[in-house]
């Protein structure tokens, strides 16, 4: 057999185009630039899953929490975590290459939610990612040597990443976290060869620019928010990047008067200049941290009997929305989980209506906000499976007690959020979390299980099988019935797992694969209630036991 490494030629942009279509390689984030996160593979079945066992396991020596999408070309997989970059053969699962990250200790201070990476990007030979202490950085693909490394941001004022970046029309897109710390927002563009910085996107528009009137006229936008730590979809044939913006900054909106553009919205923009072409802000205003940086699902599908181009989102504020893709006009909005803090969205408009709840932490009151902060859907990625038309995805079902604390001067590195956000009692007899089947254009759901100890925290991978991939906070890989939403098979990983299946074929066999480790947002907060899981990363793929 040839060396994996030698064969690890250089992708292509038609690669990265038409991944998922070569079952063998998993290229991009979110399977496809189009995030849907969806496979035709069937040989893993509803019918045969229960003979899935591991093939190999290998120790990533982290303790921080895996929350990455391995990506996979040519027989090898590559994975990150925030700690390393790792290089592994699929075949055997042993470890090719491993390169560390080595980022000041101190960095640590000013990350908001958990240490963490996303996932790589590869094209051209190299692997692409971002570390905590705010750079981007090329390797090579064939033995993890560093290529180049650009600084992105200073993480002592509050700037981190950790996003997984995109390769669309020749440009490497990265993002940036620290909304929580008075950051300015944007989105840069860079060479992928060279490393050159090649245009910045601000997400949070300053006086005199394009949606300025939407900020007063301070220095409020430039500790505005609108951070991008999740990876954006791409259309190549419209040449339009779809990206989520973060929450505005702080939280209490006192000192920020106006819509606040561009945060909490989803921006259209070309990759080769940043310039944006349309942009629809699904939460103006946010006060409640209801971000919209989540997946957005590009699919083309019926509306009013014609079939549309859209993007579509299951946003944290409680609504789904779908939109026209080629011009953000909006087609859909509907809550699909309970929500308080609006009572509908003006499709005329396309605006949210405030409710009393609303108005009344406005006033100063202490309100029981729902959804939570947390989202009735965090980062954790939904699947769209094309031939049933519907979203898989891993809910909420949560309130807080919520309101504002008076706002102090910024100061660089601090946290910069001025609220107080308290567990509220939850409703006797409710689960606190669902796993959903919905209808898009509805948000109904066609099936709902309900999770009564601890909200999934990770994405969910659905297949032509007829299965739903996704991973339990107390270490079980699982898979449902895409029909039902029962489980019919599971594997305790020995860790929680909060990262993001992929299923591929290798020599002509069907493999999935997964990132175990408990860390993030989730287990910081319920650190007591998950105190017997214990943390350490590690990679597990899964194959049928042979008949």
């Amino acid at each position: 057999m040839t060396s994996v490494l030698t064969s690890a030629s250089a992708q292509t942009l038609d690669d990265l185009q038409n991944d998922g279509k070569n079952t063998d390689n998993v290229l991009t984030y979110g399977m496809g630039y189009h995030q849907r996160r969806y496979s035709p593979l069937h040989q893993i079945d509803k019918s045969n899953v229960k003979r899935l066992v591991p093939v190999w396991n290998l120790s990533l020596d982290n303790p921080f929490g895996e929350q990455a999408q391995p990506l996979v070309y040519n027989g090898v997989m590559y994975v990150t975590n925030a700690k390393d970059t790792v290089a592994i053969d699929v075949a055997t699962g042993k470890q090719l290459w491993k390169t560390p990250v080595n980022w000041p200790p101190d960095t640590t201070k000013v990350v908001c939610c958990g240490i963490s990476n996303k996932g790589p990007a590869i094209y051209d030979g190299k692997v692409f990612r971002t570390t905590l202490d705010a750079f981007v950085v090329a390797l090579d693909q064939k033995d993890g040597k560093e290529i180049w490394r650009q600084k992105a941001a200073e993480w002592k004022d509050g700037f981190s990443l950790t996003v997984a970046p995109l390769v669309a029309n020749g440009v490497l897109l990265t993002g940036i976290s620290g909304a929580e710390f008075g950051i300015r927002g944007f989105l840069d563009g860079w060479d992928p060869q060279s490393g050159t910085h090649l245009w910045r996107r601000f997400t949070v528009a300053a006086p005199g620019e394009p949606g300025g009137d939407t900020w007063p006229k301070t220095d409020a936008y430039l500790h505005g928010g609108g951070s991008t730590w999740i990876t954006g979809s791409y259309d190549p044939a419209l040449d339009l990047v779809y990206w989520g913006t973060g929450n505005a900054g702080p939280w209490n909106p006192v000192d920020r008067p106006g819509d606040n553009l561009y945060t909490a919205a989803v921006i259209a923009l070309r990759p080769k200049t940043g310039e944006i072409v349309w942009h629809y802000q699904f939460t103006p205003n946010d006060m409640f941290d209801y971000d919209a940086c989540w997946e957005l699902i590009l699919a083309d599908i019926p509306v009013e009997g014609q079939t549309r181009q859209v993007v579509m989102q299951l946003n944290r504020n409680g609504f789904l929305y779908v939109l026209d893709r080629t011009n953000g006009k909006l087609l859909s909005a509907k809550p699909f989980e309970t929500v308080n803090w609006a009572t509908h969205v003006d499709m005329k408009t396309g605006r949210p209506i405030e409710s009393d709840i609303a108005k009344k932490v406005r006033a100063g009151e202490q309100i029981e906000l729902w959804p939570t902060q947390r989202g009735a859907k965090n980062w954790p990625h939904a699947a769209f499976n094309p031939e049933t038309g519907l979203l898989y995805a891993n809910t909420q079902h949560q309130g807080r007690l919520y309101r504002f604390l008076p706002p102090q001067p910024y100061k660089a590195g601090d946290r910069f959020i001025f609220v107080e956000n308290l567990r509220a009692p939850h409703p006797q007899g409710e689960p606190i979390a669902h796993v959903d089947a919905i209808d898009p254009l509805t948000a109904t759901q066609r099936w709902r299980v309900p999770l009564w100890d601890h909200p999934h925290w990770a994405a969910i991978v659905a297949t032509g099988g007829g299965l739903l991939f996704t991973g339990k906070e107390t270490g079980e890989f699982i898979a449902l019935d895409a029909g039902t939403g029962k489980t019919i098979w599971q594997f305790q990983t020995g860790s929680g797992i909060n990262a993001q299946p992929i299923t591929y074929t290798h020599d002509g066999k069907q493999y999935v694969t997964v990132l175990s480790g408990l860390g993030g947002i989730y287990f910081n907060q319920a650190r007591g209630e998950l105190k017997n899981v214990p943390q350490g990363g590690s990679v597990w793929t899964f194959a049928l036991l042979p008949d």
